[in-house]
């Protein structure tokens, strides 16, 4: 063992000291280099007027929402979306809670949207019990894959425990 730490030691020192070196450099004076695009479709929608529409070329979370100021504790809260997909891959939704310290999280994963499919209702819960207020709560889109998902008709409910 003495020996392998003093070759380690002796071929380090003839190296020279390791430098930091660019893996990646994006230039974003053009919005395409990321790979996903996020903007508002007025002509698929679920509801209303319009929905949202992100594509992209690889894998990605987008944040749809941020809620703070809820008084839920004791309570369930489901996250609901309709969502409508072209993908080579899956998506489903995500609930980040921060109680405390603490951040925890819910992910539809039993039921994501695959493939090509038409408006799909995707949810997902989260209980709160007796003392677990969250300060706030964040509301993503997670596609892992390749392609466009359209959101639209967000909804964030309370219900009671049962």
């Amino acid at each position: 063992m003495k020996r392998l730490f003093a070759m380690l030691t002796v071929t380090m020192l003839l190296c020279g000291p390791v430098r930091a070196a660019d893996i990646l450099k994006m230039s974003l004076d053009d919005a395409t280099t990321l790979g996903t695009r996020i903007e508002a479709d007025p002509e698929v929608k679920a509801e209303g007027k319009g929905s949202v529409r992100v594509t992209t070329r690889h894998a990605t979370t987008v944040c749809l929402g941020e809620v703070t100021g809820l008084m839920v504790e004791e309570a369930r809260l489901i996250y609901r979306a309709r969502v409508k997909s072209e993908l080579d891959g899956e998506a489903f939704l995500e609930m980040w809670a921060f109680v405390g310290t603490g951040q925890y999280y819910s992910r539809g994963l039993k039921a994501p949207i695959r493939g090509k499919s038409d408006w799909t209702v995707l949810e997902t819960p989260f209980v709160f019990q007796k003392g677990q207020n969250p300060g706030k709560i964040i509301l993503n889109l997670v596609i892992n894959g390749t392609g466009t998902v359209w959101v639209d008709d967000v909804v964030l409910a309370k219900l009671p425990l049962d």
